[in-house]
């Protein structure tokens, strides 16, 4: 950068609201190009925020702390908005209550193949042991996977890039996958991604609709409590 802009940076880098308004600013400009787009799942707003995010804060050479001394007002807000999800999923506690049981069925399987497939081609392609423990809770919200990858002995700031690339690929794929398939039941497709993509994933269910938004949130929840109880008895890997 040129002399005065790179004062001006160091300036505007000192406050906390800069991570909060490059945040907020990188997520309109990801909006908005999904807008254009005609709202095209792969042309994922929260992709491009974190890309523009990334390229900021390597042309400036701002540290990552920096960033997020503003930027952790977002992520206190992710604490209530994942409370707020009870809410719609409230209003479907019925038909929850009388797919108890497939959606019990579906919970199992989902997660168990998140964590064998995910841990089974890592291990095939020769991924050390760490990468391998790290691999496993992918499919969860990050806060939980890092809780899980810590104490099954994987790297929890891998885990957290793992869960946050899985979010994103879910987000953009999920959709168009299931209607391949021929699913269009809007709980089973909320539930499918809640499930896969956990909180991105959830977030983009409730674009398309608050039933399958609601859905989502229940299978994010759910996955999360199942994989730390499953993950650990899973992957007994020897040293």
């Amino acid at each position: 950068m040129k002399p005065h802009i790179a004062e001006l940076w160091v300036y505007l880098a000192a406050t906390p609201l800069l991570g909060l308004t490059a945040t907020l600013i990188a997520y309109q400009i990801g909006y908005a190009l999904h807008q254009r787009a005609g709202m095209n799942p792969v042309v994922n707003p929260v992709v491009i925020a974190v890309l523009l995010l990334i390229a900021l804060l390597l042309a400036t050479d701002t540290s990552y702390a920096t960033y997020f001394s503003g930027a952790q007002f977002v992520h206190f807000l992710l604490g209530p908005a994942t409370v707020a999800l009870a809410v719609p999923l409230y209003e479907q506690r019925a038909v929850v209550k009388r797919l108890a049981l497939p959606l019990s069925i579906m919970l199992v399987v989902a997660v168990v193949t998140a964590i064998v497939s995910a841990v089974g081609i890592a291990w095939l392609l020769g991924v050390s042991r760490e990468s391998l423990l790290s691999l496993a809770p992918k499919s969860v919200t990050t806060p939980v996977a890092m809780g899980i990858s810590e104490r099954i002995g994987g790297i929890p700031t891998l885990t957290a890039v793992l869960v946050i690339l899985t979010g994103m690929t879910g987000a953009m794929l999920a959709r168009p996958v299931l209607l391949a398939l021929g699913v269009t039941d809007e709980r089973v497709r909320g539930f499918t991604v809640g499930a896969a993509a956990h909180g991105i994933g959830t977030a983009r269910a409730f674009q398309v609709s608050e039933t399958m938004g609601a859905f989502a949130g229940l299978a994010m929840g759910l996955s999360a409590l199942l994989t730390a109880f499953l993950a650990p008895l899973l992957l007994k890997i020897p040293h």
